[in-house]
């Protein structure tokens, strides 16, 4: 049995066997045409194209997925732009990553595990082939910036400090096995999701002469400093963003730009509002510093607005705040920048001048994520004003591209065997709210899929909620596919791309307003002639969790459902999440105990009762951001219920649950297994057509 085999990385608490599709007989020794689990360690992804500084050549993060290790494992290539020839730069045992190029293109640092220890700095020099190691860290460094003058390197690091202490245990005899000693926490976030309990310590920033040397320590105190960090045209400046207020731990979203002298080390602040203020980037003249910021008006979802300041924070000003789209990167290009937002369920990129013109490039950008079709996206820009960015679609993971004076052109093609497999085809599906408003929705349809034919469908619900889907590729939505389902997904009200309107629907509402837009998509999968009205599921993971607990409370349609990572109970989340100074304040506004039937009528387990809808339930018995405790919470509601349901618990994984492919097919497995249990005969060919 392929789907039991594939299912034993997981932890699985079920009282009942879970039953799988039958496996597609195939010809001794063919290929398999149709996409399977084992597919996922046959894929690579590109990410952090950096192009270099006389626009010839791209540096990119090629992640491969290996068989053995069970991991997606990172290395840097190059890419020719004239020609799309590649080359690998640094693909030897160890993780690479984070290429960034010297100001002149002679040199490209970046960060390796190659020699078995700790991540730690290296610098390759491109004629000749040869690698330094420039540091010897005990932790691993980030953001790292070249001095213009290319002497030196600037990055952050935790520095570790010794942490609260209450009292003392006895002295341990020599030779002696005791306990642990106890662990003390006084900080308001202690755990963050991906990383664990927090160890006592602060980020701060360093330099390092970038042929190596002892670093120096810019930054101290108990404050955290973070990039990406840019450096003024002399050399002499480093700019990073800190918070560094006095409540700074429960502030959660206060951040100011900081100049930091590399030689002494003094701070001088440049912005000072209530907000976050981050992304600094120095003009090439050295006049003026873009950045990313808003005002805070403790709405639970903002966008970042671009902002020109003069280079002593003076004459602060915003760019192009016509477009209404969340800003997530820039970079100077001559006298103007060019930035990165999603727009319409894609992601684009526009030239924006001093004077607050928008000028759209392409909206061709596309992530490097592999589960789900989020939004996503990279880029970097040459002196020339050449564009190195990641794109990819319906049908492939993403690639290398460049943009110069034309349309797109791909450089790579890293999964140039998916011709062989017959994939899943996306639709965009036309759908209208009950209120009238427009619902931007998609459907892929099974490879098998004929004109007329209604199948089984599962509605998957995205999670953010402030987050968006597009027409992108998704193992999962394929493993759904290639098992017979279409695959209904939206971005209902509340998801970005679409206009601070459009997300403002669901402040201090969410869940709620979101549930006629997911049941109106439904409604026109089902009016369209594919979605068999008999065979409707649904799932979604995160904030696509706590919609499909919603739903299952609000509705008995869909004949089986699966909750993945969920939020149950608003109390408890709000204060076991690793996002504590975050939720309460900006979701709800008022404590729970200021509020507990607010926090309660928000809560998936106040319809437990209505629940009738065979539900499974999954988490990452590491997630710190929806905790297992509200999966479980769910599951033993459910089981005192008497309704149908699992618990599928992913060892050793985090909130994204999705780095090592084979639990990541497994998962897949898991809920395609618990749909075919609850899946009844077709009810028919469709008499509307498609």
């Amino acid at each position: 049995m392929k789907v039991i085999r594939a299912l034993s990385p997981l932890a699985i608490v079920v009282a009942t066997s879970l039953l799988a599709a039958p496996a597609q007989a195939q010809p001794a020794n063919a290929p398999n045409p149709i996409f399977t689990g084992r597919d996922l360690f046959d894929l690579s992804t590109a990410s952090d194209p950096r192009i270099s500084p006389d626009g010839r050549t791209i540096a990119y993060v090629r992640r491969s997925a290996d068989i053995m290790s069970d991991r997606m494992v990172p290395s840097i290539w190059l890419v020719d732009v004239a020609t799309g020839a590649e080359r690998p730069l640094v693909a030897s045992k160890g993780a690479h990553s984070n290429p960034r190029w010297s100001p002149d293109g002679s040199r490209l640092a970046y960060i390796s595990t190659s020699e078995g220890s700790s991540p730690q700095l290296f610098v390759r020099w491109i004629a000749s082939g040869e690698s330094a190691r420039i540091t010897g860290l005990p932790t691993s460094p980030s953001s790292i910036a070249w001095s213009p003058d290319g002497r030196q390197l600037a990055y952050v690091m935790s520095v570790p400090d010794e942490g609260p202490k209450l009292g003392s245990a006895p002295k341990k005899p020599e030779g002696a096995e005791w306990a642990k000693p106890l662990e003390i926490i006084d900080k308001v976030t202690y755990r963050n999701d991906g990383a664990g309990y927090v160890e006592p310590g602060f980020d701060q920033l360093f330099v390092v002469a970038s042929t190596g040397g002892a670093p120096r320590q810019l930054t101290y105190g108990a404050f955290h400093h973070s990039g990406p960090l840019d450096w003024t045209p002399d050399s002499r400046q480093v700019l990073l963003s800190a918070n560094r207020s006095p409540d700074w731990e429960r502030d959660a979203r206060d951040s100011e730009i900081y100049l930091v002298d590399s030689l002494s080390g003094a701070l001088s602040p440049l912005t000072s509002r209530n907000g976050p203020d981050s992304a600094p980037a120095v003009s090439p003249d050295g006049r003026q510093i873009a950045y990313l910021g808003f005002d805070d008006d403790e709405r639970a979802f903002r966008h970042s607005n671009l902002y020109v300041m003069d280079r002593d924070g003076s004459g602060s000003r915003r760019l192009g705040a016509a477009l209404d789209r969340s800003i997530d990167s820039l970079e100077w290009s001559g006298n103007s920048l060019v930035v990165q937002y999603e727009d319409e369920g894609q992601v684009a990129l526009a030239r924006v001048t001093l004077d607050g013109r928008v000028q759209p490039l392409t909206r061709a950008l596309a992530g490097s994520g592999l589960d789900r079709p989020y939004v996503g996206g990279e880029f970097s820009v040459a002196k020339s004003g050449t564009i190195a960015l990641t794109t990819g679609g319906a049908q492939r993971p993403s690639d290398v591209a460049v943009l110069r004076g034309g349309p797109v052109r791909k450089l790579t093609d890293l999964n140039r065997h998916l011709e062989a497999k017959r994939l899943g085809e996306i639709r965009e599906l036309a759908v209208t709210a009950p209120d009238g408003g427009r619902v931007p929705a998609w459907i892929l349809l099974p490879p098998t899929y004929q004109p007329g034919q209604r199948v089984p469908t599962i509605l998957e619900i995205h999670g953010g909620p402030a987050a968006a889907y597009g027409p992108y590729f998704s193992t999962d939505y394929q493993l759904y596919a290639a098992a017979g389902y279409a695959v209904l997904f939206t971005n209902p009200r509340g998801s970005t791309s679409y206009g601070t309107a459009f997300m403002d629907a669901i402040d201090r509402a969410y869940p709620g307003p979101d549930y006629p837009d997911l049941m109106a998509a439904v409604d026109a999968a089902v009016a369209s002639g594919i979605a068999d009205p008999g065979n409707l599921f649904v799932t979604g993971g995160s904030g696509g969790g706590v919609l499909t607990a919603w739903v299952v409370g609000k509705t008995n349609r869909f004949r089986a459902a699966a909750a993945q990572k969920p939020v149950i109970n608003m109390t408890s989340q709000v204060l076991t999440a690793d996002g504590i100074p975050y939720f309460a304040r900006y979701w709800f506004g008022k404590m729970p105990w200021e509020d507990p039937q607010g926090y309660w009528a928000r809560s998936p387990l106040s319809l437990v009762g209505n629940v009738s809808t065979p539900t499974l339930v999954v988490v990452g018995s590491e997630d710190y951001r929806t905790p297992v405790s509200e999966a479980e919470q769910y599951y033993s509601a459910l089981q005192l219920k008497g309704v149908p349901t699992a618990l599928v618990k992913v060892p050793g994984a985090s909130h994204g649950f999705t780095s090592r492919p084979s639990q990541s097919a497994a998962k897949a497995a898991a809920i395609i297994a618990w749909f075919d249990k609850y899946k009844s005969q077709p009810s028919g060919a469709s008499t509307t057509g498609n």
